[in-house]
């Protein structure tokens, strides 16, 4: 006969052991007694994914205004619109770095370095399609690893990043599905599946 191993059961405080914990060190604002995260470790974090999401607007804002010719309007419109999320990405990293007790850091000295994803250029929209598409894939490697870190010891940290990440995946669809559509062979050489039209 074998036993389930015993759970150990969660402990809850009781209103003046949270009223006690609420006063402590108050002026650390979101920063409470049980933050069990390592802070400076994770403001580094955020502040990588903060430059990471402000290098890829710079990118997506320089494709969106070299795409031209009449197949453009569309990519055009889907790199204007993936910059525009990844603003709204480095908002949100920069307001949790802040609720942190913390200081993001906007300074462009740096900023290329700081990110985990390239700024890169391009002559083409293939290799602009291309160049986005592998920076998100690069986001959405390093926001899994950062979501498996924080764990359980930051829970809102961790749920932000889990939404950004659904976001980056969305885009990488996007482009791939692009990709396919635009240059079937570039696809083929960053193992794209080639799917069928229809």
């Amino acid at each position: 006969m074998t036993h389930a191993p015993k759970t150990q059961e969660l402990q809850l405080s009781d209103i003046p052991t949270l009223r006690q914990r609420g006063r402590q060190h108050a002026e650390k604002g979101a920063v409470t007694p049980s933050y069990a995260a390592d802070r400076g470790t994770v403001l580094r974090l955020l502040n990588e994914a903060l430059a990471t999401e402000l290098v890829c607007v710079l990118r997506y804002r320089r494709h969106y205004y070299m795409v031209d010719g009449l197949r453009g309007e569309a990519i055009k419109d889907e790199f204007m619109a993936h910059s525009l999320e990844e603003q709204g990405h480095a908002d949100e990293l920069a307001q949790r770095i802040v609720q942190l007790d913390g200081a993001p850091n906007f300074d462009p000295k740096g900023l290329a370095e700081r990110s985990h994803a390239e700024y890169v250029e391009c002559g083409t929209v293939d290799q602009m399609i291309l160049e986005n598409l592998v920076a998100e894939r690069i986001a959405i490697e390093s926001y899994k690893e950062m979501i498996a870190y924080i764990g359980a010891r930051d829970p809102t940290t961790r749920r932000l990043l889990e939404s950004i990440l659904a976001k980056e995946e969305e885009h990488a669809d996007d482009l791939s599905t692009m990709l396919r559509k635009t240059a079937p062979v570039a696809a083929q050489r960053v193992d794209l599946p080639v799917r069928a039209a229809g």
